[in-house]
């Protein structure tokens, strides 16, 4: 298997970058009942490329451009591959001291590699970092810990929570499953950049705290999915403070670039927030799923999530003296993500992490000079770090045949979105997401080809 999983990286730009399959055909290849009798691994090894491979759209290959990246690299799938053969459960620090205290300890390293204050590390009074699923997650994890501490508090009132028109579904979400209810969610309308208006901002959280309302929670998005743009986290940070609120910060993609010096003027303000979430498995050589959140609140978040049985507690010398991230999560269980990680940070080194983002970055600048060059496609919105919007000069049924013709052909991937149009209405465009080990150069230069052609009816 070993040697399998080498060789589909070695030959993932090989294949369509979009799975070819129909629907149902996969799951049409396989027999209706599970097999009686035991198989042979020659017969299970060869439906990896008979089943497996032809309903996979891979997101390894060198030109795949949609979404964000899902990067996987050596270290990070031998990693994944010990956490499994391990089999270890890591719901209690006694259930495996390592499984806690390395993932304690690298992601203060982490916190340190991106610029974040000590005051959201294990080391600080009350802060600390753990290893979620998804931003999702996380988001929800931040939500449940900001209600408890306004009620715990004794704000009367019905809570609300605030983000950008531009920000991630997964607030509404959030929202949703605590309990709080879209309902109660302001999207907050944007700049001429697609930010997070301050301003607005403020005049919806005067207009609920004069109705009786409680603004409980504000999340700002550094890197917004379908434009890169990055909230003014300073003015949102000194807004959300005055109101009580806490502030997640939302960075789940362009958290990663924040290695960069160049790049820490996106956490201007960091050090108002209450908690901090970005994901190493989409950008950071870190495969799926690893999300790194931090808090200068940790005991919210306990206070939260903290329920104790009988069959749950820590012997009495433990207790107290230690991090139990059961109480940090919504699951019980975990897996030793944290194996992973570390595998990454001590191979690749800060100095690999860097030159990796920077790679990212280069390819999307050499992709805006394409589109400005071309005379079929033009930019929709400035490119953010990796992050390209384009869009055909002619405008949406053009750019939407163009990409689902390349999507279609297999050369390349993309995905789509939509934005602002001069005309107040909502424009289609493509994204074009860079940041994966494997692209190269001529990689990029061959799917802008397949796009112009696409774009000219060839």
């Amino acid at each position: 298997m070993v040697e399998w999983i080498a060789s589909y990286m070695e030959r993932a730009g090989d294949y369509p970058v979009r799975s070819q399959v129909e629907p149902g055909e996969i799951f049409g290849a396989l027999p209706s009942e599970a097999p009686e009798s035991g198989e042979g691994w020659d017969e299970i090894f060869a439906d990896l490329e008979r089943v497996v491979t032809p309903g996979l759209t891979h997101w390894q290959s060198p030109r795949f451009f949609g979404y964000f990246p899902a990067s996987a690299s050596g270290p990070a799938i031998l990693g994944e591959m010990l956490s499994a053969g391990l089999g270890v459960q890591g719901m209690l620090w006694s259930t495996s001291p390592a499984c806690t205290e390395i993932e304690t300890r690298v992601l203060d390293w982490l916190g340190r590699l991106i610029g974040l204050p000590e005051a959201f590390l294990s080391e600080s009074e009350r802060g600390g970092g753990v290893i979620q699923g998804t931003a999702s997650e996380a988001a929800l994890v931040a939500m449940v810990a900001a209600r408890q501490r306004a009620l715990a508090g004794g704000r009367d009132g019905e809570l609300v929570a605030y983000c950008s028109s531009q920000a991630h579904s997964s607030i509404v979400k959030a929202a949703m499953v605590s309990g709080v209810g879209r309902e109660n969610v302001r999207l907050i309308d944007v700049d001429e950049r697609l930010r997070l208006n301050p301003v607005a901002l403020a005049e919806a959280i005067g207009l609920d705290a004069a109705s009786g309302r409680v603004p409980f929670f504000v999340a700002a998005t550094l890197g917004t999915t379908s434009s890169g743009a990055v909230d003014p986290l300073a003015e949102v940070s000194e807004i959300s403070a005055a109101a009580g609120a806490w502030l997640h910060v939302d960075a789940a993609w362009a958290g990663s670039a924040l290695v960069l010096p160049e790049a820490r003027w996106m956490i201007e303000g960091v050090a108002g927030a209450d908690s901090f979430n970005f994901n190493p498995h989409k950008w950071m050589l870190t495969n799926f799923d690893c999300s790194a959140l931090w808090t200068r609140d940790a005991r919210a978040i306990i206070d939260a999530l903290s329920i104790t049985p009988e069959y749950l507690r820590n012997a009495p010398s433990e207790s107290g003296g230690v991090i139990d991230y059961r109480d940090w999560q919504i699951p019980l269980g975990r897996r030793f993500r944290a194996l992973k990680l570390w595998f990454v940070l001590r191979a690749f080194g800060a100095e690999g992490v860097r030159a990796h983002i920077r790679r990212g970055i280069a390819h999307a600048e050499l992709f805006e000079s394409l589109v400005r060059e071309s005379d079929v496609f033009e930019m929709a919105c400035e490119r953010s770090l990796a992050l390209v919007c384009f869009a055909h000069t002619s405008g949406d049924a053009p750019t939407r045949a163009a990409m689902e013709a390349v999507n279609d052909s297999g050369e390349a991937f993309f995905t789509h979105t939509t934005l602002p149009g001069n005309d107040g209405g909502e424009r289609f465009v493509i994204r074009f997401a860079s940041g994966s080990a494997q692209t190269g150069e001529a990689d990029i230069r061959r799917a802008f080809t397949a796009l112009e052609r696409a774009a000219r009816g060839g």
